[in-house]
């Protein structure tokens, strides 16, 4: 029953956790307050969850013109909205969005790598074909 939850907490800690080494990082972002950046991470995966899959539905066609380069802008636009709707997220100008969204990406991939190689098991992650067979014996998992 908590597996789920277990699985969002870590989603969310990570995203949190990117968030707050992005704003060291980069000079352009910037928290007032450790509220608006756990408000700015649940909202980023909201986002990232809901809203994306639309704006990639409806500019497929420039998606495809870039050879999927424009999801760097879609990406980014997704930290900006964010940045708009959370009183206290500072971020300032598109390229420093779009570098913050690859940041975010590497961190996460970096995280979930590790934690995957330290024996953590998610047992039912969604990949872009469905869910994830995580009890592959290859470590890779096959879609199923």
């Amino acid at each position: 029953m908590f597996d789920g939850m277990k699985d969002f907490l870590v989603h969310w800690a990570t995203l949190t956790g990117a968030l707050w080494l992005a704003a060291h990082l980069f000079s352009n972002v910037r928290f007032d307050s450790r509220g608006a950046l756990i408000a700015a991470a649940l909202l980023l995966g909201l986002a990232n969850t809901f809203v994306r899959p639309l704006v990639i539905l409806l500019t497929l066609p420039f998606t495809l013109i870039t050879f999927g380069l424009f999801l760097l802008v879609i990406n980014g636009l997704m930290v900006l909205l964010v940045a708009r709707l959370v009183r206290g997220f500072q971020i300032t100008g598109l390229w420093t969005a779009i570098l913050v969204s690859i940041f975010i990406s590497l961190f996460s991939f970096a995280v979930n790598w590790f934690l995957t190689s330290q024996g953590a098991t998610f047992p039912f992650s969604i990949g872009p074909m469905g869910p994830l067979d995580t009890t592959d014996p290859s470590g890779f998992g096959t879609w199923i």
